[in-house]
């Protein structure tokens, strides 16, 4: 019997919606294209939700709620009257300056708004996948602390730097937990050169909430012009990070047998989780990728997760 109430969110948007995708191009201006920031690969379904939510089911039987966060979409093979399944819409949570809004990271910032969210949840991008029974604490301690997971680099706070001086420029995402780290090393004097494990995050809502609105308040009311990524927006890494620095989580540095992150053009899915049997998996779309890359991932989901979930109608 788990001691509290665990809820899991997750972000989903069908990017193969017309109607979303004029929404889109008309606000914006930009069609998707190669960027890093808007990639098709940013916005696209192949129904890794329904996977992820099969592998949920059948692993995480203990969750107590599911949230799925989206801009007045739905999947159509959702049930949308299950118990334990609530559709949130971008509305009820984004403040209205910020709406309408094609940036996730601005998104993550008001997960803890969602109606009835409990005090300890559990965040996922919908192309992230449990691949073994876990318990609730495996993400939290018996007090209820979140475990941060991060991975771990070879030249510490320097791997960076270092990385910079040769290619000049670390990518959207990499500057992004950069910023977040050296934030928190200004505001708390610690930093934290683990880069985030790209895969399901465990978080207490009252931490989240103060760093939204106390900590990085700046940062964020800064970010609620981008409606899609753009360099300088704040990554929630920097939430971690801030939970580090005053003692409300536990650093755990994880490898590929606890999580693993599979980009979609390579083609070895199978063969990467067999080799590590990670506990946690995340099928990693990208400006890389390519349609006749994407084909691949739904015929593998539907080998790796067969046993329809009773989330679909």
């Amino acid at each position: 019997m788990e001691p509290f109430d665990i809820d899991l969110v997750y972000l989903w948007v069908d990017g193969n919606d017309p109607k979303w995708i004029e929404k889109k191009e008309q606000f914006t201006g930009r069609p998707a294209d190669h960027s890093e920031e808007n990639n098709k690969g940013r916005y696209i379904n192949n129904d890794e939700l329904k996977f992820s939510l099969r592998s949920a089911e059948q692993y995480l039987p203990w969750i107590r709620r599911i949230y799925i966060v989206t801009d007045d979409q739905c999947p159509v093979w959702l049930k949308k009257d299950h118990p334990k399944i609530q559709i949130v819409d971008h509305t009820e949570i984004l403040p209205r300056e910020a709406l309408p809004c094609f940036n996730s990271s601005v998104i993550e910032y008001f997960l803890y708004k969602i109606p009835g969210l409990a005090e300890h949840f559990l965040f996922a991008n919908d192309d992230m996948f449990f691949n073994k029974p876990l318990s609730y604490d495996y993400f939290y301690d018996k007090e209820g602390m979140p475990i941060v997971r991060l991975k771990k680099k070879i030249f510490g706070k320097y791997h960076y730097r270092l990385k910079k001086m040769v290619r000049k420029n670390l990518g959207q995402f990499t500057s992004m937990v950069v910023d977040g780290a050296s934030l928190v090393n200004q505001e708390f004097g610690k930093y934290y050169s683990g880069i985030p494990h790209h895969n399901v995050d465990a978080y207490l809502k009252s931490d989240y909430q103060y760093a939204v609105e106390q900590v990085f308040d700046k940062q964020v009311e800064r970010s609620l012009s981008s409606h899609i990524r753009m360099y300088g927006d704040m990554h929630r890494s920097a939430f971690l990070y801030y939970s580090l620095a005053v003692g409300k989580g536990h650093l755990q540095y994880v490898g590929r047998k606890e999580s693993i992150r599979i980009p979609v053009h390579k083609h070895d899915y199978e063969n990467r989780l067999n080799k590590y049997q990670p506990d946690l998996f995340c099928l990693n779309d990208s400006q890389r990728s390519k349609d006749t890359d994407r084909a691949r991932i739904r015929p593998f989901l539907e080998k790796r997760f067969p046993m329809k979930s009773s989330f679909e109608k």
